[in-house]
């Protein structure tokens, strides 16, 4: 599962890449078309449960064996970032390359939209006047590159739904139904529908369908002082100048910068999370003396496809799942404890796997 980055060119989006790499691999310039091929980037999922896994797993178990501390691995759930070149007015007609970046927006599952909100006589605009239009460009690109996909694909539908073909009349309704909403310059994420009906537009892969974060990038001072864009599960404010220079620091170190600004929390630490939501991603757990590890699934995945993420066999020889929520297990202090209280629940094939489950499966192969 893969989040673009885009936006307007300078708009901050590879300042904001590299900040959320904490190492400079894209090029940031301030001029259009610095970044031509996308840059790939690896990230962490921010998630406080992990360090008082740690704490849960050395209580039990103590903080070393022999040479070798405990847990031996601490590892987090991750998703992945692309940093893809700006995107200019007339690139749904070819302009700056718009055909060729147009596909590689297509190629990813949501979208991080940066948009520049301060003003700088030393990095150029290209093409907008505010933070408004920058939002409007873009979204008008997206919007006019879905409406060729669309155009081609009602056309054929039309000639198949002739010959009452129940599918193509089915397709042909759905896909009507989103012209009408990109006609009127709506997304296509904001029609209604149904389950049948997104299954029915999935091959389309629409560049508006795909989820969206709103990332407006503003002045150091804005970013510490009341938000100017109410920010929702849809956009964050942040400043990227600001978060490169936190990037640069030790964990200790932004810690106490965040503090001093009278900030919770970054604002990467906010894209990466809401990025992760927006995928439809949630996180299990598991936790011993080896490793302390966050894994990925999608929401509503069973408890053999869970163990299936760890390893096939998992999931080909699932038994049950041993599991506790991590409240309860931080609250109790260890698994021992979990289970002298009754806490730990024994789950079958049926069960629907929760965000912040501690797991462990049994399985026979």
């Amino acid at each position: 599962m893969q989040i673009g980055i885009i936006g307007l060119p300078n708009v901050g989006k590879s300042t904001l890449f590299n900040a959320l790499l904490k190492k400079q691999v894209a090029l940031a310039a301030n001029y259009p078309f610095a970044t031509i091929e996308p840059n790939i980037g690896i990230v962490d999922v921010p998630d406080y449960r992990l360090d008082r896994l740690v704490e849960v797993v050395q209580s039990e178990y103590g903080v070393m064996n022999g040479t070798k501390p405990i847990p031996e691995k601490i590892i987090p759930a991750v998703v992945k970032f692309v940093d893809i070149a700006g995107l200019v007015k007339g690139a749904s007609e070819g302009e700056g390359l718009g055909n060729k970046f147009l596909s590689h927006v297509r190629e990813v599952d949501a979208l991080v939209h940066v948009i520049r909100d301060f003003e700088d006589e030393n990095i150029a605009r290209a093409g907008s006047v505010d933070a408004d239009s920058d939002r409007e460009i873009i979204e008008t690109e997206l919007a006019l590159a879905d409406i060729q996909i669309l155009d081609k694909r009602i056309e054929s539908e039309q000639r198949n739904a002739r010959s009452q073909d129940k599918q193509a009349i089915k397709k042909l309704a759905a896909y009507e139904k989103l012209m009408v909403a990109l006609a009127k310059g709506e997304l296509a994420s904001t029609v209604s529908l149904s389950d049948d009906e997104k299954v029915l537009v999935r091959d389309l892969n629409l560049l508006t369908l795909k989820p969206m974060i709103h990332v407006y990038n503003v002045s150091e001072s804005a970013a510490v002082t009341a938000s100017e864009h109410p920010e929702d599960t849809n956009s964050v404010q942040l400043s990227a100048k600001l978060e490169a220079e936190l990037s640069s620091l030790t964990d200790e170190e932004q810690e106490e910068y965040l503090k001093e600004l009278g900030l919770h929390a970054s604002g990467l630490d906010k894209v990466i999370r809401r990025g992760y939501d927006i995928l439809g991603l949630q996180t299990f757990l598991t936790a011993g003396p080896k490793e302390v590890r966050a894994w990925t699934v999608k929401s509503g995945f069973f408890a053999p496809q869970a163990a299936g993420v760890i390893h096939t066999d998992f999931e080909r020889g699932f038994i049950s799942a041993e599991i506790i929520g991590f409240k309860d297990l931080a609250e109790l202090g260890g698994w021992k404890k979990a289970k002298e209280k009754g806490k730990i629940r024994i789950e079958g094939k049926n069960y629907v796997m929760q965000d912040g489950d501690v797991v462990e499966f049994r399985f026979s192969v």
